[in-house]
């Protein structure tokens, strides 16, 4: 550790604790909210959690219990009045009536009422991330980063800082609300930290990352994207990569990173690098790409350099990518089952397609349409099997204690997809980009890419948490055509192992007594 006292290490915490965001939690009231705000210089009307977008930064503690009272205050009839939040990256095993899919797991909280979100970290740690999951309602503004420290971490010894201040959260911004935004929009904007700049618009002031010379920081990297991925990199410095998806990892050093909607990393930077202002990129895969005019950018400030001047660095190619093949789990790794082709329980295969006549999108010939009842609330209701439970075709029961092997392959339009699993990390035994297959110490993590055309991205878990999770990808535009399915695992114990409370009783009956113009 550098030769910096314990003292100085926490003034220089706190002061830069007091200039960030809002942090809330574990316990905390949450208002959803419309606002208008102008990010990039361009004025709208938002959803928004806690009066900001981002919404703040929820915190917690290893083991800690979080009680989130989500309280809809919504009110412009041109976007949706009521919501429903998940809390991506939570395993919610015991609660899953608390992870938050509209249709899935509840019915969507309507306006002008509440419902408290109740549910453990238990053994979870890591970097996590909030948001609607009510149609594209996210794409609107309702989405925040949350951390889970652990008192324990074992890469404590790699960083001195790691708070409110270095935690960058990378969004995609619409100019058009998303009920009139058409099938698949193009964002106008990238805002890192909820700041940034449209092609055209006006010289928005950048988001500045402050760091003092010699400290190591441990920055949290959070895609909340409805669309884009991007690939980040910090001029003149390399990346110590320790965390994705909440999954300790064994250090790789990179210099840049390409992330996909949901995703997370952890890595810890080392301002060595002479003082001065140094660019942040995050260069999309489409819409506007580039640096132009400040475009898809951020500045990383050294004390002591000019505190308001532009950076003057240069970017440089990538010599060190991030690859996922190459992030090996700090802890248990080894993917379960056999070490083989095809050793596991069960073996499931995705075919994925797209309609371009309906403009939907179809798994295994089926389109995800959500249900007006809950899978949850069909479940508990009696429904036992696949033939039973709506969506028809997009449900798949799995049974208690087994191991699935889900292989999917890539090539679909609007590619690359990235998937994620809700109630789960999956051990990632074939990788875009990959031929071979690694069972021994596999990349585990929630939120995958599929990759390009030829790519097979195959994942390994276990279906040892009762409840129907979802299955979709994170790019919202695709998800809201169809592109999802539910797994509904080890449906004879969910009503003992999910204890639903009357609060949740009462949300369909008040949602479904809505007319078409409050939903």
């Amino acid at each position: 550790m550098p030769p910096y006292s314990f003292k100085l290490l926490s003034l220089i915490s706190a002061l830069a604790t007091a200039s960030s965001a809002a942090t809330v939690g574990p316990v905390t009231d949450l208002v959803i909210s419309n606002m208008y705000l102008q990010p990039d210089g361009f004025n709208r009307s938002t959803v928004v959690a806690g009066g900001s977008f981002p919404g703040p930064l929820i915190t917690g503690l290893k083991g800690n219990r979080f009680l989130i009272d989500v309280k809809d205050n919504l009110k412009d009839n041109t976007m949706l009045r009521s919501t429903s939040i998940h809390w991506h990256g939570f395993f919610q095993n015991g609660t899953n009536e608390m992870d938050g899919g509209a249709f899935v797991n509840q019915c969507p909280i309507i306006a002008n009422h509440s419902f408290t979100y109740n549910f453990q970290s238990a053994s979870q740690a890591g970097t996590f991330w909030y948001h609607s999951h009510l149609a594209a309602q996210y794409c609107d503004g309702l989405r925040g980063p949350l951390v889970v420290y652990d008192p324990l971490d074992p890469h404590r010894l790699l960083y001195d800082i790691d708070d409110a201040t270095t935690v960058i959260t990378l969004a995609d911004w619409y100019h058009t609300v998303s009920p009139l935004a058409g099938t698949f929009p193009t964002f106008d904007a990238t805002l890192i930290n909820g700041v940034g700049r449209y092609n055209g618009g006006p010289a928005t002031p950048f988001t500045s990352v402050h760091v003092v010379h010699g400290l190591r920081y441990r920055f949290r990297l959070v895609s909340i994207s409805c669309d884009p991925n991007w690939v980040f990199s910090i001029d003149s410095h390399n990346l110590t990569v320790i965390e994705m998806d909440g999954i300790n990892i064994v250090p790789k050093n990179v210099d840049s990173i390409q992330i996909y909607a949901g995703q997370r990393y952890s890595f810890v930077l080392t301002a060595n690098q002479t003082i001065g202002n140094y660019w942040i990129r995050a260069n999309p895969n489409n819409g506007v790409v580039g640096f132009a005019g400040g475009l898809n950018s951020a500045v990383l400030r050294y004390q002591g350099s000019n505190a308001t001047a532009d950076p003057t660095s240069l970017q440089t190619t990538s010599v060190m990518p991030l690859v996922e093949s190459s992030l090996v789990p700090l802890t248990n790794p080894g993917a379960p089952g056999l070490p083989e082709m095809g050793g596991a329980d069960i073996l499931l295969n995705l075919n994925l397609a797209f309609n371009f006549t309906a403009l939907q999108f179809t798994i295994n010939g089926a389109t995800f349409i959500p249900p007006t009842v809950p899978v949850l609330l069909q479940i508990l209701s009696g429904a036992q099997t696949a033939q039973d439970l709506l969506p028809s075709g997009s449900v798949y029961v799995l049974p208690h204690n087994k191991v699935i092997e889900l292989s999917i392959p890539a090539g679909l339009a609007g590619g690359p997809h990235p998937f994620h699993l809700h109630g789960h990390a999956f051990d990632i035994v074939r990788s875009a980009g990959q031929t071979g297959y690694n069972y021994a110490n596999p990349p585990r993590r929630d939120v995958v890419s599929l990759g390009n055309a030829g790519d097979n991205v195959t994942v390994r878990w276990v279906t040892d948490n009762p409840g129907p999770w979802f299955l979709h990808c994170h790019i919202d535009w695709h998800l809201q055509a169809g592109l999802a399915i539910v797994f509904a695992e080890d449906i004879p114990d969910i009503p003992t192992h999910d204890v639903n409370t009357t609060a949740w009783n009462n949300l369909c009956p008040l949602y479904d007594a809505l007319t078409p113009d409050q939903l």
